[in-house]
């Protein structure tokens, strides 16, 4: 099993929603991109949610998220896992991203949307309980994973959901 690392959020300080997931796939890990897969419905639905472009490029894209309030960050700084899927990480080695100083840091987050059960999962189990009390007072959302492994739901149904984070 290899230690992975996780990458800097895509954020900046007006952020008002935070989407995380629990850990970039080896896909993203090697092109250094969230949600890199080709078959991840991530960037389709966000595509589809903020009317942005297809042509344009990863920092293209993700300047239009932050440009519509929106952060993206992972639940794990660090983690050993064998391949891609979630069900895979050596739960004893987690490390979880440091949220209280994030936090600080984008004061205008309202509402964090995990990006499937696993991003929630870490979130509550390694995260809260050491989150500074203001913090733990928002808002929360599963919506359903963009990952090609949750192929329960068709895109159709998962963009639905995710509609959420624009209201």
């Amino acid at each position: 099993m290899s230690l992975q690392t996780g990458f800097p959020a895509i954020a900046d300080k007006h952020a008002r929603i935070l989407i995380l997931g629990s850990m970039p796939s080896v896909k993203s890990l090697e092109k250094q991109q969230y949600y890199a897969h080709p078959r991840n419905a991530f960037w389709p639905i966000m595509l589809a949610l903020f009317n942005i472009d297809k042509e344009l490029n990863y920092q293209q894209r993700c300047q239009c998220l932050v440009k519509n309030n929106v952060a993206v960050w992972d639940a794990l700084k660090s983690c050993q896992r064998q391949g891609s899927l979630d069900q895979h990480i050596d739960t004893s080695s987690m490390i979880a991203n440091d949220f209280n100083l994030f936090l600080q840091q984008h004061n205008q987050i309202q509402t964090i949307f995990f990006n499937g059960a696993k991003a929630e999962q870490v979130f509550k189990q390694h995260v809260v309980p050491n989150l500074d009390k203001p913090f733990k007072q928002l808002s929360q959302t599963r919506l359903p994973s963009t990952s090609p492994a949750h192929a329960a739901m068709t895109f159709e149904q998962k963009c639905q959901q995710w509609q959420q984070i624009l209201l």
